[in-house]
């Protein structure tokens, strides 16, 4: 837990900085149709009525797409996942969000994002049981584009996904991921 506060700090910092090296370089825009992806790292953890989950750290990832509707405002679809698998025993846990971007500076990188959707959870124990749970999910984060291209970007990101995919229990996750964006 003590990485994900330092890697909120670091997001946050950006977030306020803006980053001023890289404005002095050319400024970022943003038209049209953007994609990206990522992966990194992610702590799970499950609340339910009479359990305690301790959380669990895996890989993570994420898969973006959508549109430009203004040098502030990007909308578009967005999946996270999470997985880990142990000793035969597979857990997964997911998002699928309609998802809007915000971008304080639009000559800047910096983005806080938000989005609602589904949620997934599946469970294999290795032994032939089975759990596959969907219900509503949201999630909400913040990142940066660095440009390195003129229409790409590293793009880090700390994104908070929950999810309930069943009346008796809920999922999250935190996600620490470095992608790619093409705008």
């Amino acid at each position: 837990m003590r990485y994900m506060s330092r890697a909120f700090a670091v997001v946050v910092a950006l977030l306020l900085l803006d980053v001023s090296v890289v404005q002095a370089q050319k400024a970022q825009t943003r038209k049209g149709f953007w994609i990206g992806f990522g992966f990194g790292y992610g702590s799970f953890g499950v609340s339910c009525d009479g359990c305690n989950s301790n959380r669990e750290g895996s890989m993570s990832g994420y898969l973006k797409m959508g549109g430009t509707i203004s040098p502030h405002v990007l909308l578009g679809g967005e999946t996270n996942g999470w997985t880990k698998s142990e000793s035969g025993a597979t857990i997964t846990a997911g998002n699928a969000s309609f998802a809007a971007y915000y971008y304080p500076n639009p000559s800047g990188g910096a983005f806080l994002r938000g989005g609602f959707g589904i949620s997934n959870f599946h469970g294999d124990d290795g032994f032939g049981t089975t759990i596959n749970e969907t219900g509503g999910g949201a999630t909400i984060g913040a990142g940066y584009d660095l440009r390195v291209g003129t229409n790409s970007s590293i793009t880090p990101v700390l994104n908070w996904v929950w999810g309930k995919p069943h009346d008796s229990f809920s999922q999250n996750f935190f996600q620490l991921a470095v992608g790619v964006t093409f705008h």
